[in-house]
């Protein structure tokens, strides 16, 4: 496994989780809002704190960087491509849900909302998971 190269894919595929989920996250803003604040009054407010926006775009390129080691694991037995780089995206997206789903039984987010972001998560990890194996190489000697 190239080390260097999951990381510089890890950060490719972390840029793009932190772009879609931006523009995922302006887009349904208005409803994130009432939705989190009818289930707890001013949290909308905590989670759009300059200290909760860093650790969700540092959480994003650690979580690109987890993607495109677990592409470089899974490789040698699936090959390389992008294939493979969906086997990945789709197994995150699975574990996402399933993290997911707990919000949306504690009623944080209503059923609809969830599934809107289980179909943009599922289009961002494949986005972020293709972009990063296209830049992963077993070769050491390429930077």
């Amino acid at each position: 496994m190239n080390i260097k190269k999951v990381v510089i894919g890890g950060i490719v595929a972390g840029l793009v989780l932190n772009i879609v989920d931006f523009l995922s996250n302006y887009a349904l803003a208005a409803r994130m809002k009432a939705e989190t604040d009818a289930f707890k009054p001013g949290l909308s407010a905590q989670m759009s704190t300059t200290s909760a926006m860093v650790s969700y775009i540092i959480m994003d390129f650690a979580m690109g960087i987890a993607l495109v080691w677990t592409y470089a694991a899974i490789r040698p037995r699936f090959g390389s491509g992008p294939r493979t780089a969906v086997f990945a995206a789709l197994l995150f997206w699975l574990l996402a849900l399933i993290f997911y789903a707990g919000y949306r039984e504690m009623g944080m987010m209503s059923p609809g909302l969830w599934w809107t972001f289980a179909f943009i998560g599922l289009v961002n990890f494949l986005i972020a998971a293709v972009a990063g194996a296209a830049v992963y190489s077993e070769d050491a000697g390429t930077a």
